[in-house]
């Protein structure tokens, strides 16, 4: 397994006798190589690490005694695949950690993570295998490897310099001491953050679902039927779906507000406290990047991204902020003065009120909301949507596999062929929410593609997990169109590491530059509002009509008004994360630093008690640490890709093979933007973002950077 995904596996997630019955410790022997989760223990996970870790340092100890002057092969390829058995592990552990985890494994990974952290920096830090590195980089002639055997060369090289190999003396157990903190506070920033949402219960009597869809009411009596109704008839929780259907339908305002607090101040005392944990974080990396000879964390994590520096995403931030502030205003003029209309008294919004406003006014707007499209993506046939997309994008067939083990019974599996039948990888989806699974939508992998020492060309084991509304007594699960917005999302992520065809498993699939990975999964949401794609399963579940281009038509104008205030909320975040990775000295007030960071993009009141930065798991417990602005970066991106669709027909034979051989195929084995140039003939401009979301009627001239 390669340094690089082994290394971002370890940070989110002796003596050793092996045991003949660990299915964890050799390749599996399964068709297709799909996980035996049946003949896997949790008891397994422990001694398999053990064992991973022993097997993973002879493996180093080969190459770095290995009396020949280092090469490219017995020093740059012999590291990347090394360490498959512990990538095995670990992969399956993660999966299960994040979509099916129970107490035992919770403690499980308290007990694994420090060791696995403390793996990885005794290799970054093996002076042998640097001197190694650096022998190679320093003096290979590289007009003799190919180009994506330059870039391995290159990552690998910076990979280590990075993390400290440069490192000498008391810096390096400094460095060490670091890692292995960053590893544990981390780890239990997340187990809070996931414990804090699982534990509130919000319980309600049939007097209190004013306003709800019947979807809503049927789901809320559904989850308090699985907790044996202990608390009553209906049940709203803070998992997305029972959370966001009641902040838009709920007319009860004190109960939204009450909701909106308990959702926000999640991990901000009490048991799952990530106050004190938070500042932790961010100082120990800015120690780190310090140690690193970077005056900040920021600088350090942007170095090898497409941004490049803090500068550079100030820079996108200030100008996205400053084309949409306006309209961003004026939304919520709008949306105060529509409220209090219909109150019949003035109402000053605040953050609890935007849901359920907004979804009225573009109900009176555009006379549709998400629960009049709803009957029109029923799961199933969304499903056969979304995979037919692919069949007409990029001649991809998916085949339910009934044989293959699952973790829980909610999960399927596909088989995926090409247009010859040609075997591709296999695709795991697991779509409903649990107590035991962690809020949001993430791909990952349980295998990655890379040609092995045979030749022989493996295949990816792709997965995708969700928090979709599910099926009730009385309905199959019919989804909303931001839930069908998020599957055509990680459907981008999944077909990024499905089609990827690259000679190292480092650079395969989504191993890209941070801000590029979220090209292909925000790209694929373009097509949501294209009647030629809709047409083909987006059909009413009882009548079978298809969605009639006048509602289509509402969808954009609708989401048009709502742009300025998504993008402005989501700058926020940005920002956020960009203050805390950009600190030199240890913060003392989070609250007061949290709302100094976002004051400029500040969009109600503060509510005393809340706060966002506490439950942030994706820069304090994910991989977005002065990353997250590459969400708007990717939306520039997308923008612009999908512009060139527009232009030649958005199932473009010849546009899509492009994007497929250019962006998907690629992975991370040349520079992105050479990459995105080679497909697009240019650099990206902000004209196609701007014009898609209503800001500017005419495209404006301008590169932005």
């Amino acid at each position: 397994m390669s340094l690089k995904k082994l290394f971002f596996i370890l940070f989110i997630s002796g003596t050793f006798t092996m045991s003949a019955e660990n299915v964890l410790l050799k390749e599996f022997r399964t068709t297709n190589g799909a996980i035996p989760f049946d003949k896997i223990a949790k008891s397994d996970f422990e001694p398999a690490i053990d064992f991973a870790i022993k097997e993973h340092n002879s493996e180093i100890d080969a190459i770095t005694s290995n009396p020949e002057k280092p090469t490219f092969e017995n020093t740059i390829v012999a590291l990347d695949q090394s360490g498959k058995t512990i990538g095995r592990v670990i992969r399956v552990f993660d999966a299960l950690n994040n979509a099916d985890a129970d107490d035992e494994l919770l403690a499980i990974s308290e007990r694994i993570t420090p060791k696995c952290s403390a793996h990885s920096a005794s290799i970054i830090l093996n002076e042998k295998l640097w001197q190694r590195i650096k022998y190679v980089h320093d003096n290979c002639d590289i007009s003799k490897l190919d180009t994506e055997s330059r870039t391995l060369l290159k990552n690998t090289y910076d990979e280590f310099v990075n993390n400290g190999a440069s490192l000498e003396g008391d810096k390096r157990d400094q460095y060490r001491n670091l890692l292995e903190k960053l590893s544990n506070a981390t780890l239990k920033f997340g187990q809070n953050a996931l414990k804090a949402t699982s534990s509130y219960n919000m319980w309600l009597t049939a007097d209190q679902l004013q306003g709800l869809p019947e979807s809503a009411i049927d789901a809320a009596k559904a989850d308090a039927k699985s907790k044996n109704n202990e608390g009553g008839e209906y049940l709203i929780t803070l998992q997305y779906p029972s959370y966001s259907a009641f902040m838009k339908y709920s007319s009860n305002r004190e109960l939204r507000k009450q909701l909106y607090i308990a959702y926000n101040s999640q991990c901000t005392s009490g048991e799952f406290d990530n106050t004190a944990i938070e500042k932790d974080i961010a100082y120990m990396r800015y120690e780190l990047a310090k140690l690193l000879g970077f005056s900040n964390y920021a600088e350090y994590n942007l170095k090898n991204t497409m941004a490049g520096t803090p500068e550079n995403v100030y820079n996108l931030l200030n100008q996205l902020r400053d084309a949409y502030r306006d309209a961003q205003k004026k939304e919520i003029k709008e949306l105060a003065e529509y409220a209090s209309k219909i109150e019949g008294k003035k109402i000053t919004l605040m953050p609890w009120d935007y849901s359920y406003y907004y979804e009225k006014l573009k109900d009176s707007k555009y006379q549709f909301n998400d629960e009049v499209l709803r009957p029109y993506f029923e799961l199933n046939n969304v499903i056969a949507g979304v995979f037919g997309f692919a069949t007409k994008m990029y001649g991809l067939h998916f085949t339910e596999n009934f044989d293959a083990q699952v973790y829980h019974p909610d999960v399927k599996v596909y088989n995926v062929t090409d247009e010859n039948g040609k075997y591709i990888g296999m695709l795991y989806a697991d779509f409903f929410p649990r107590s035991t699974k962690r809020s949001g939508a993430w791909m990952t992998e349980f295998g990655g593609q890379y040609i092995d020492n045979n030749g022989k060309n493996v295949r990816p084991l792709i997965t995708i997990v969700t928090n979709f509304t599910p099926p009730t007594e009385n309905k199959p699960s019919l989804l909303t169109f931001d839930e069908v917005e998020t599957f055509l999302h990680e459907f981008g992520h999944a077909l990024h590491g499905l089609l990827t065809d690259c000679k190292y498993a480092s650079l395969s699939g989504t191993s890209v530059r941070h801000d590029f990975v979220e090209l292909p999964s925000q790209f694929n949401e373009n097509y949501l509002t294209q009647k030629e794609f809709l047409d083909s399963f987006a059909k009413h579940y009882i009548t079978g009509e298809k969605i009639p281009q006048e509602i289509i038509d509402k969808i954009v104008a609708a989401s048009q008004f709502g742009a300025a205030y998504a993008c402005v909320r989501q700058l926020n975040f940005g920002y956020l994360d960009m203050a805390w990775h950009t600190i030199t000295t240890p913060v003392d007030d989070p609250v007061k630093f949290e709302a100094d960071a976002i004051a400029s993009v500040e969009i109600f009141p503060a509510v005393k008690g809340t706060a966002i930065s506490p439950k942030f798991t994706h820069i304090f417990a994910g991989g977005y640490a002065a990353g997250y602005y590459g969400y708007k970066w990717a939306e520039v991106l997308d923008a612009d890709a999908f512009s060139k669709f527009l232009e030649t027909g958005i199932f473009n034979p010849e546009t899509a093979h492009s994007f497929r051989d250019n962006i998907l195929k690629r992975g991370g084995s040349e520079e992105p933007m050479i990459l995105y140039k080679r497909f697009r003939g240019q650099e990206p401009t902000i004209d196609a973002l701007l014009k898609r979301d209503g800001i500017i009627k005419t495209a404006k001239k301008g590169k932005k950077k």
